[in-house]
């Protein structure tokens, strides 16, 4: 079940491989989570030596949040990966070029998960065919949707 989608990262880029990371989150993080309050909009996965890191994702506190902590709403989250996947990453985000997005937030078996993406950049010329493909496909469902009727 899907909580929060980075609907960005598909207009950006061409994903090519999808990884389930876990996150570290802090109480408060995973309260807010729960509610609806994040965002991913504007994130992204970063590899520091050896352990990546997600970068720019919003989640905002709850009002109920505890007093006596100061929640930073855009603190830097570390991913759990196993260590082949870390690997694999990092090979192909320093050798071929690639990026890593933030794909969405979503839970898996009770635990909220993060779904990155291995992407490889659009063109200006690729999002405006990708864009007139969308266009199309609803267009003639419209089409086949007035002849039914």
């Amino acid at each position: 079940m899907s909580i929060v989608d980075n609907r960005k990262a598909f207009h950006d880029y061409f994903i090519e491989d999808r990884f389930e990371a876990g996150l570290v989150l802090e109480g408060w993080e995973a309260k807010a989570i729960r509610a609806g309050r994040a965002q991913l909009k504007e994130a992204y996965v970063v590899i520091k030596s050896g352990e990546i890191f997600l970068i720019g994702a919003h989640i905002s506190p709850l009002a109920t949040a505890s007093t006596h902590i100061n929640p930073d709403p855009v603190r830097t989250r570390k991913l759990l990966l196993h260590g082949e996947e870390i690997a694999k990453l990092i090979g192909k985000v320093e050798r071929a070029g690639y990026a890593l997005v933030p794909i969405d937030l979503h839970y898996t078996k009770g635990r909220i998960k993060l779904s990155i993406g291995l992407a490889k950049g659009k063109k200006q010329y690729d999002k405006r065919e990708t864009e007139k493909e969308r266009d199309w496909v609803r267009e003639k469902a419209r089409i086949m949707h007035d002849k039914r009727a």
